[in-house]
């Protein structure tokens, strides 16, 4: 599974790319609304650093100007992808986008036949919001595996990319989907790295380490 960090912080985005493990990016006008005016610095910078996916949403409303800004979007770095909320008066835009090979990541799609109507376009990206379905107290991981069901069946090349995930056991039970992607916020990529029991356990080994009263491993 591939994990995008969800964030428009260039000091988050720098301190975890150097683990090795997120493959991505994802922003949103209101991650990027908390990084201040200048969004185009704030946009090349995370291009900059992030040699995966770096989605960019459109902010038009109009679809022709939501056409002609996602043209503006896909050529402003090699690694954008244009980031369109689901609505039946973009589809021709994003048809056409798609045709003309734009990368893509359909966001805010909340049934498993939304999905279907953009992979039939052949999109790069489709994002149901896990979290907002738990909010209305719908099964959130049943209707990812039905989405993830029909992208099977069909054998469509888009990829799903499990959105609003947030909680461990959430991001657990997506994993355990086999869904292509995750985009978890900073904050919960940070709690894998936490558990008492591996801090406890690293005390335990400095401890007996210390024992010893070597300075080195090899002296």
């Amino acid at each position: 599974m591939k994990i995008f960090l969800d964030t428009a912080n260039r000091e988050y985005i720098k301190k975890l790319i150097p683990t090795g493990v997120i493959d991505g990016v994802t922003t949103n006008p209101s991650l990027l609304s908390k990084e201040g005016s200048d969004v185009k610095s704030v946009l090349r910078d995370i291009c900059a650093m992030v040699s995966g996916p770096v989605s960019v949403e459109v902010v038009e409303k109009h679809p022709d100007a939501v056409l002609k800004q996602a043209r503006e979007i896909a050529a402003f770095a090699k690694n954008v992808v244009v980031k369109i909320p689901f609505a039946l008066e973009y589809m021709p835009a994003i048809k056409t986008l798609a045709d003309d090979g734009i990368a893509l990541n359909i966001t805010l799609v909340f049934t498993p036949l939304q999905a279907l109507m953009v992979a039939k376009l052949g999109v790069a990206y489709i994002s149901p919001f896990l979290g907002r379905w738990d909010d209305i107290g719908v099964d959130s991981i049943d209707l990812l595996e039905q989405t993830m069901s029909i992208q099977e069946t069909y054998d469509f090349d888009s990829e799903i990319l499990a959105a609003s995930v947030r909680t461990i056991i959430q991001w657990q039970e997506v994993a355990q989907t086999g869904v292509d992607i995750a985009t978890v916020p900073p904050a919960l990529f940070e709690q894998v790295f936490k558990h008492p029991l591996t801090e406890r356990g690293i005390a335990l080994f400095d401890a007996d380490w210390q024992k010893l009263g070597k300075t080195s491993l090899f002296e």
